[in-house]
C-alpha cells in the first residue's frame, strides 16, 4: 500500500499506534469493572485524570468542555476513548475533546461522531479547531452539544 505522492506506506504513526494501544487498554478495563454505577464513577475519574495529564493549555480546555457537557448534555457519560475525554450515550460516543499535544498539532480539536444530530443540510462541520475557550466558544460549544443529543 503506498501514499499518493510515489513514497513507501509507513504505516501508523507512533501517536496513533499509542492511541490504538491506550483504546485497547480502555477496552479491558471497562470489561473488569463491576456495576454500571461503578463503571461510570470510574470513567469519570479516568477522564478527568487523563484531564489531569494535559498540558495547561490544553488541560484548561478540556476541564471547560467536560462543564459543558455536563451543564448541557447531561444524558452523556464521560469515558476514554482512545486515550481521549469522550462522552457517550448509552456506550456510544458522541462527542470528544482531542487535545493538541495527542497528535502534535496546533489545535485541539472539539469533534462529534455521526450519533451528534449537527445535520444541517447535505454537509456540515463534525469537528472545530479549539486554541482557547472563551465565553463566545463557550456559547457555541453549548449550543453544538443541546444539538447533538437534542
Amino acid at each position: 500500500m503506498g501514499d499518493t505522492d510515489g513514497g513507501a506506506y509507513e504505516g501508523f504513526t507512533a501517536e496513533e499506534r499509542a492511541a490504538m494501544k491506550e483504546h485497547a487498554k480502555e477496552m479491558k478495563a471497562a470489561s473488569r469493572r463491576g456495576s454500571r454505577a461503578d463503571k461510570a464513577a470510574e470513567a469519570e475519574r479516568d477522564v478527568l485524570a487523563k484531564i489531569a495529564e494535559m498540558p495547561d493549555s490544553d488541560r484548561v480546555m478540556a476541564e471547560r468542555v467536560h462543564a459543558l457537557v455536563a451543564a448541557n448534555a447531561p444524558g452523556l457519560a464521560p469515558k476514554l476513548w482512545y486515550g481521549m475525554p469522550a462522552y457517550a450515550l448509552d456506550g456510544k460516543v458522541v462527542c470528544f475533546f482531542q487535545s493538541a499535544e495527542k497528535f502534535k498539532a496546533r489545535y485541539a480539536t472539539l469533534g462529534f461522531s455521526d450519533l451528534a444530530k449537527l445535520d444541517e443540510g447535505t454537509m456540515w462541520p463534525a469537528a472545530f479547531a479549539l486554541t482557547e475557550v472563551t465565553a463566545e466558544a463557550e456559547a457555541q460549544i453549548a449550543e453544538l452539544l443541546k444539538r447533538a443529543v437534542g
